[in-house]
């Protein structure tokens, strides 16, 4: 099946790096463009924002998980290029504190899904273009986004 995926991460010089990657190229172009317009927003309202990470190899997330940085063990949607997380920046520094709310409004207006409206393992930080309901087919390899899809329905 040709998508992003399997087009350009599977074969990236990163796909087993153990290093945080913000690498915006390996987000899939959809997600790429309306994320940098969600940065721009923010901006326009005091916001500022910045991509801390896109990608992330399943070798990344077994340290995230044994450092007890995340609660999955298993990579989830950053491994396949439609998952970001944002974080503020305060005094030039990545910072995790602070209101996310204006991201979350930002993110569904671009059609994507927010961490923070999640029930459980709220992620303030993170946005992607796969619905929950979708993560079992993309990490099963048996379905990926086409143009248009929307996973907010």
């Amino acid at each position: 099946m040709r998508n992003f995926f399997n087009d350009t991460i599977a074969n990236h010089p990163l796909f087993r790096s153990a290093k945080r990657v913000d690498d915006t190229g390996l987000l899939e172009p959809d997600l790429r463009r309306k994320v940098f317009k969600i940065v721009g927003e923010a901006h326009d309202h005091g916001l500022e924002l910045m991509v801390y990470e896109t990608y992330r190899s399943q070798e990344r997330q077994r340290e995230l998980f044994r450092r007890g940085v995340t609660q999955l063990k298993q990579v989830g949607v950053h491994h396949y290029g439609l998952a970001c997380d944002l974080v503020r920046v305060v005094e030039g520094e990545p910072s995790w504190d602070g209101d996310f709310t204006l991201l979350g409004h930002l993110a569904r207006a671009h059609g994507l899904v927010w961490g923070g409206d999640w029930p459980r393992l709220r992620d303030m930080p993170h946005v992607q273009r796969c619905a929950v309901k979708d993560q079992a087919k993309l990490f099963a390899g048996t379905w990926y986004p086409t143009d248009g899809y929307d996973p907010r329905l």
